[in-house]
């Protein structure tokens, strides 16, 4: 029972965050781009400030793969590096913590785009 009240926190948090994501396109002007970037980008402020956290405590894995997760591992990344070796950890940190995250999207993009036949919009 209990993994099932986790299976159903996880898609709570997930479709919360998409819900949020779909009000944005349908009700604003935004860009698709630019709900991501805000989306990264809320990730990063909210991990900073120590509340993405308990998003992650409640909602498992529908609150660490959506793109406010990325920003939270960002953040978590600069905050540890930070502590390690000073200001530099700034800057090296959060590409350090979201490495085998980035590298796999690369792989497994570029698997795809041999296995795949590309077409053009017409």
């Amino acid at each position: 029972m209990e993994m099932l009240w986790e299976y159903a926190r996880a898609f709570l948090c997930g479709g919360i965050l998409c819900l949020i994501g779909q009000i944005l396109i349908d009700k604003t002007s935004l860009t698709p781009a630019k709900i991501l970037v805000t989306y990264v980008v809320s990730g990063v402020i909210l991990g900073g400030l120590g509340l993405y956290k308990y998003v992650v405590e409640f909602g498992g894995a529908g609150a660490t793969v959506p793109l406010t997760g990325f920003g939270y591992l960002l953040s978590k990344g600069v905050s540890k590096a930070v502590e390690e070796t000073g200001v530099l950890g700034a800057f090296t940190g959060g590409i350090t913590a979201a490495a085998g995250g980035i590298a796999a999207a690369i792989f497994f993009g570029y698997l795809v785009a041999l296995i795949f036949k590309p077409k053009a919009k017409s």
